[in-house]
């Protein structure tokens, strides 16, 4: 059985960002990027309209922190503290080391190389930290710039599942892509 610590925060270090806890002073930025159309695209969630909405997401971000379920960091611009964008492992089957990795960031900073740089962090910490076996993501099959960028890390589609998810009055198809620790 994996056994995972999130205490202290663990924040991370790029060559332009920093990874740091999400904290409800972030609330505006969290609702700026919930509630952003182009973000949320292919999330399958409704866009954020409230800051009570983004403080119910922080709170559930703290909740796994607090109980070592999970973990998400605010992806932050090194000479800039402000939230431009999410990334976490969300989903964690510690039976089995692994865990599923989420990302979200402002269409302002896309196709800059920083989701790379984040994702990159990220990885490295869940393989040689919390020691996973495997992590995967859960995308949207029309969302290609995830797919893109997971492919450019070398996982691999798992799965395509045909109509599995219900979102807006519709049923979604969804790809499952994973990564093995092959240290």
């Amino acid at each position: 059985m994996l056994e995972l610590n999130f205490h202290p925060f663990p924040t991370l270090q790029t060559e332009r960002l920093i990874l740091r806890e999400v904290t409800m002073a972030d609330s505006q930025d969290v609702l700026t990027l919930r509630g952003d159309i182009d973000a949320m695209r292919y999330i399958g969630k409704p866009a954020s309209t409230t800051l009570d909405e983004a403080r119910d997401l922080i709170s559930r971000i703290q909740d796994g922190l607090e109980n070592n379920t999970a973990i998400g960091w605010a992806i932050t611009l090194k000479n800039n503290p402000r939230l431009i964008g999410t990334i976490g492992f969300h989903q964690m089957d510690k039976q089995h080391h692994r865990a599923e990795i989420g990302y979200m960031l402002l269409p302002q900073f896309w196709n800059k190389g920083l989701m790379s740089e984040a994702i990159k962090k990220v990885l490295d910490f869940g393989f040689n930290t919390m020691k996973l076996h495997s992590i995967q993501a859960n995308i949207d099959p029309n969302n290609m710039a995830s797919a893109a960028i997971l492919k450019k890390f070398n996982f691999e589609r798992e799965a395509y599942f045909k109509e599995n998810f219900f979102f807006n009055g519709k049923f979604m198809d969804s790809e499952i892509y994973s990564l093995l620790n092959k240290q």
